[in-house]
């Protein structure tokens, strides 16, 4: 397994995989069944409702097919959790087996589970859904190098998980001003100071990972910020706001998010975000249609980097 140890920090890990591939962007993994390559599904159950261990067979054939096909242009991935939990144990078991083939392929990732709790519970999340397992009878099998959380629980929702994150050399990725229309009736809110409700949790984000464990070498904190790339008018104001968290930026492509509209999340070196991008890439052998299904999907990835690329130089 290729080794994530040095530099310990998420951070200056993923800051260094995103020069090493050329521009920091991620390819985001939501399978959708019904929307997999003909040719995988003409092995598999026409009702995948009915087999879900045959379906998940095809989704693991896809999956490991888009990591091989994005690895030369991507620092990292970011499976979405939903999309394998819907299946149940069946599909749990395929959503760590493209955690551990992602890693294998020296990719960072990011699993996408959006987990918010308080107490033992948010223990319980951080020790499935991030950590490095440690059950002997499962093998060798790695958590994820960063959670995405829901920050909407308030400050101590978060401290199980930077305990762990600090612990393993992981990161955090908090919800803070997200990509989907209806976010704007609670994050938009104004509170009696002037300040959005965004802004306020932006706010105590930025003092909750400024702590000193949590800042690695190059100065960015392993707790991380999700702010929309549909939300470019906010992202100026939220960067100057969490000067020390990398943004993960999703909505790009098949959401609206263009380039120009990432600029702002950026710090004026080009570090501090990470651009992600699912279905623009993960079904760019839709149109054109094509059978070359990894292929279209390897110049979708490519596409992404270059487009990024040239924003930040």
């Amino acid at each position: 397994m290729t080794s994530h140890s040095s530099p310990a920090h998420f951070a200056d890990r993923l800051l260094a995989a995103c020069q090493h591939k050329g521009a920091p962007v991620c390819v985001g993994l939501d399978p959708v069944y019904e929307r997999l390559p003909a040719s995988l599904r003409s092995a598999g159950p026409a009702n995948p409702a009915t087999d879900a261990q045959a379906a998940c067979a095809i989704i693991a054939q896809f999956c490991f097919g888009v990591l091989k096909a994005v690895a030369p242009y991507v620092p990292a991935v970011k499976p979405q959790s939903a999309c394998f939990e819907r299946y149940l144990w069946p599909g749990l078991e395929v959503y760590h087996r493209v955690v551990r083939q992602a890693r294998e392929l020296g990719l960072l990732v990011i699993g996408d589970a959006k987990r918010g709790d308080i107490g033992i519970s948010a223990e319980h999340y951080a020790a499935g859904c991030l950590a490095d397992t440690r059950f002997a009878d499962l093998g060798q099998t790695p958590g994820p190098d960063a959670l995405t959380v829901n920050s909407y629980l308030g400050p101590d929702s978060l401290q199980p998980f930077l305990n762990v994150a600090a612990a393993q050399g992981k990161g955090l990725f908090a919800l803070v001003r997200t990509s989907n229309p209806g976010s704007d009736a609670l994050q938009s809110l104004s509170l009696s100071d002037g300040r959005s409700v965004a802004d306020a949790v932006a706010q105590w984000l930025a003092q909750v990972g400024s702590a000193p464990n949590c800042v690695g070498a190059k100065g960015y904190s392993l707790l991380g910020a999700v702010v929309g790339a549909t939300k470019p008018q906010d992202a100026a104001r939220l960067r100057q706001l969490m000067p020390q968290q990398i943004f993960l930026v999703p909505g790009f492509g098949a959401q609206g998010g263009k380039a120009d509209d990432v600029k702002a999340c950026f710090k004026k070196d080009g570090q501090g975000a990470i651009i992600t991008a699912s279905r623009s890439v993960l079904f760019a052998y839709e149109k054109p249609a094509t059978s070359d299904w990894q292929g279209a999907i390897a110049k979708a990835a490519a596409d992404l980097k270059g487009q990024i690329a040239a924003i930040l130089n």
